[in-house]
């Protein structure tokens, strides 16, 4: 055997292999793992420079895999105010925080913030304008929603928007208006957001990168080590790419990343028009020295469910009149779809509502019936309201899905009594269908619209508990087993990378949470509350909590 940089002993070692086999120690040379042993104390031989590390039956599984979050967006919201429930239940707190900002905000510079949601607030409603301006009127404001698909702006933002009264609404979107027919600020859907945020002055890309990589410690304390952006470029275009590539580039980002990028920086005139997916990945392998890497194009075909602008099938529950609205006419959608299928792109397309998914399915059917790929993996994000249909033509399609399964915590209780109601709300989130039809699909935080977790995430998917502390859809919950698998081995399937990582096996890159409990013996409701004590990429100790006194005492070589 090689020289031994690593061993790991006297662990409890979930695998995550095709036969889900527990192991006792495992050996890493070179930043992959070159032995896996069922003994707690093996027999091998270690050198003077081998760092032993003795985890006295703590937990060890692969590093955990995010296949879709929003890290750049995440390092931004940092930097504003957090308006969100856990800290303003009701308007005037949200118009502290904001205020809180400002006064430490130099003249005429933007007051950003972040998180609420009106129907957790007290007055069951979006702030206004004039709430904003009665305690920042002199700084434009903008506040985004939890979602990101709402924000709500002061006078000063949307006259520097060049927003006015008369302003028509943008394709996909709204703007709020009072019972006078005047703007409220409340803006809504994207394409409405957009004109106020053109106006917000970009941080620098070294700014981002660097903001980049302070986010990360909060992703690896999760025990993430393979994290998709799955939006970059959506705010400031270009910009996103560069800062991305320029953290992983300077080593402030030491994630195995993946890159979402959004579909109009691939369109003609655009930064990466005409480029084909193996020129991209190319590109960013070689500026990255091939720690990142190109996950896909990033499409949207609708808005949310929780501000009404899911496209469904059948009208909302609170609302007879309100189906939602496709972002895209299906012509062009498919038109779209079917360029960047031929460019050799795996496409990623948001959608929420079921009648959002069916559209989605008809584009990648139309590409799939004129350009046949085999093992394309093109992906559903959040696939909240598949029906059985819509599930069973992913399957036949190969079409993956990556689940928001947080969203039963974060909103079943409002899905069911207000936005889908019962019928519907119990099946959001369907996985345990698409474990029974042997679906492709992952567990994701979608942070920061929820926190970054994989453990809650997967508390979420085997309880299916909400806020009010009820079980929405019993019959959907999944295994722990399954559930730990689709935050490892199962992401990196979605990923392509199924035989680099993702379980801990001979060959595989030597990438390891350390958990100070094992999530398949204890009681699954307390999932969520088990500490990340430890995490590794290439055998590298990455982070470690200080709280974990064994690892830090075994952390040299004995």
């Amino acid at each position: 055997m090689e020289t031994i940089d690593v061993l790991i002993k006297n662990a409890n070692i979930l695998t995550l292999d095709e036969t889900n086999t527990r192991a006792r120690s495992v050996a890493v040379a070179d930043g992959k793992i070159v032995n896996v042993w069922e003994e707690a104390e093996p027999s091998v031989k270690v050198t003077p420079d081998t760092k032993v590390i003795d985890l006295e039956g703590k937990t060890l599984i692969p590093g955990f895999i995010d296949t879709h979050n929003h890290l750049l967006m995440y390092a931004q919201f940092r930097k504003q105010a957090d308006c969100s429930s856990s800290l303003a239940g009701d308007i005037p707190t949200v118009l502290q925080q904001l205020k809180a900002l400002a006064e430490n905000t130099p003249q005429d510079e933007w007051v950003m913030g972040w998180g609420y949601d009106d129907t957790l607030l007290a007055e069951k409603r979006h702030p206004t304008r004039d709430e904003l301006d009665s305690v920042v009127p002199d700084h434009p404001v903008f506040l985004r929603h939890t979602s990101v698909h709402f924000a709500v702006a002061n006078t000063k933002a949307l006259e520097l928007a060049g927003l006015t009264d008369d302003t028509p609404d943008p394709k996909g979107g709204h703007f709020g208006r009072d019972e006078n027919g005047k703007l409220n600020g409340v803006l809504h859907e994207l394409p409405a957001l957009a004109p106020v945020q053109a106006k917000i002055p970009d941080p620098s890309i070294d700014e981002l990168a660097a903001w980049i990589g302070e986010a990360t410690e909060d992703f690896l304390a999760e025990g993430i080590t393979t994290s998709s952006d799955a939006g970059v470029g959506l705010d400031q275009g270009i910009a996103e790419y560069e800062a991305h590539i320029r953290s992983v580039a300077n080593g402030h980002n030491p994630l195995r990343m993946r890159y979402m990028v959004l579909h109009h920086l691939l369109q003609e005139g655009a930064p990466f028009a005409g480029y084909t997916r193996e020129q991209l990945d190319d590109e960013i392998k070689a500026r990255t020295d091939h720690k990142a890497v190109l996950d896909s194009a990033k499409h949207f075909q609708d808005g949310s469910i929780q501000g009404m602008t899911g496209a469904l099938r059948k009208p909302y529950y609170n609302d007879k009149a309100v189906y939602g609205e496709l972002l895209n006419d299906q012509d062009a959608f498919n038109d779209e779809v079917l360029d960047l299928h031929r460019r050799g792109f795996r496409v990623t397309i948001h959608g929420n509502g079921d009648n959002a998914i069916g559209s989605i399915l008809d584009a990648y059917e139309n590409a799939l019936e004129i350009a046949p790929r085999a093992d394309h993996r093109h992906r559903i994000e959040h696939v909240q309201t598949a029906t059985d249909e819509d599930l069973d033509r992913m399957k036949r399609l190969d079409v993956a899905g990556s689940f928001f399964i947080n969203h039963v915590y974060y909103w079943g209780d409002r899905h069911k009594n207000i936005f889908l109601g019962p019928e519907r709300a119990v099946r959001i989130n369907p996985l345990k269908e698409a474990s029974d039809r042997d679906l492709l699909y992952t567990l994701h935080s979608d942070c920061p619209i929820t926190p970054i977790s994989p453990l809650f995430s997967i508390w979420a998917a085997v309880n299916r508990v909400t806020r009010d502390g009820e079980v929405l859809g019993a019959d959907q919950c999944i295994s722990v087993e399954k559930a730990l698998r689709t935050m490892t081995i199962d992401g990196a399937r979605l990923n392509f990378q199924e035989d680099e990582v993702g379980s801990i096996e001979v060959g595989k890159l030597a990438d390891f949470a350390v958990l100070d409990a094992d999530p398949t013996a204890i009681d699954p409701m307390k999932i969520k509350d088990i500490n990340v004590s430890a995490t590794f990429i290439n055998g590298e100790l990455i982070f470690w909590n200080g709280a974990s006194d064994t690892l830090a005492e075994s952390g040299n070589a004995t």
